[in-house]
C-alpha cells in the first residue's frame, strides 16, 4: 500500500512545500480583521463594518478546518525530535480547540446577526478579544515550530534522517 504514496522530498513532504502555513495565515488575518471591524463598528456605530466582520468570520471558520487538516498531515510527516514534541502537541491541541471555539463564536455571531441588533453585546466582544489572544498564542507556537525547531526545514530534515536529532 505504501508503494502507491508519492516519495517524500527534502522537506519530508509529498508536495513541494508546506501548505498549512499558507492556509493558516488567511485564518489568522480573517479572525483578527473580523474582531477589529467589530470593535471599530461598536464605537463608530457603523453597521457596514459588522457585515464585513461577519463574512470574515464565516470564511475563517471554513478555512480553519483546511488549515487543521493540512497541519495534521504535515505534523505527522515532520518526525519531530524530543525538544519539539511538547510544543507540537500543544499546537495541535490548541488548533483543534480553536476550530471548535471559532465555530461556537461564529454561531453566536450568526444568532446576533439574524436578530438584526444595532450593536453587538459586550460579552460577545470580550469573547472575541479572548479569541484573538488564543489565535496570537497559537501563532507564537507555530513560529516556534518553524523558526526555533525548524520542522520541515531542509537542514533539520536531513539531520533527522541521519539520526543526529
Amino acid at each position: 500500500m505504501f508503494n502507491y504514496l508519492p516519495p517524500l522530498n527534502e522537506h519530508n513532504l509529498p508536495y513541494p512545500d508546506t501548505i498549512h502555513p499558507i492556509v493558516v495565515h488567511f485564518v489568522i488575518a480573517m479572525v483578527l480583521f473580523a474582531v477589529f471591524c467589530d470593535v471599530i463598528a461598536y464605537f463608530t456605530k457603523n453597521p457596514r463594518l459588522y457585515e464585513v466582520s461577519w463574512w470574515n468570520l464565516a470564511f475563517a471558520t471554513v478555512s480553519i478546518f483546511v488549515a487543521v487538516i493540512f497541519g495534521q498531515i504535515e505534523a505527522g510527516l515532520a518526525e519531530p525530535y524530543d525538544a519539539a514534541t511538547s510544543t507540537l502537541d500543544l499546537h495541535t491541541i490548541l488548533g483543534w480547540s480553536l476550530s471548535g471555539i471559532l465555530v461556537g463564536v461564529t454561531g453566536w455571531r450568526y444568532v446576533i446577526r439574524s436578530q438584526n441588533k444595532p450593536q453587538l453585546p459586550i460579552p460577545y466582544l470580550v469573547v472575541s478579544v479572548l479569541l484573538v489572544g488564543l489565535v496570537l498564542f497559537q501563532t507564537y507556537l507555530g513560529d516556534l515550530l518553524v523558526w526555533v525547531y525548524g520542522l520541515h526545514n531542509v537542514p533539520v530534515v536531513e539531520a533527522t534522517r541521519r539520526g543526529d536529532l
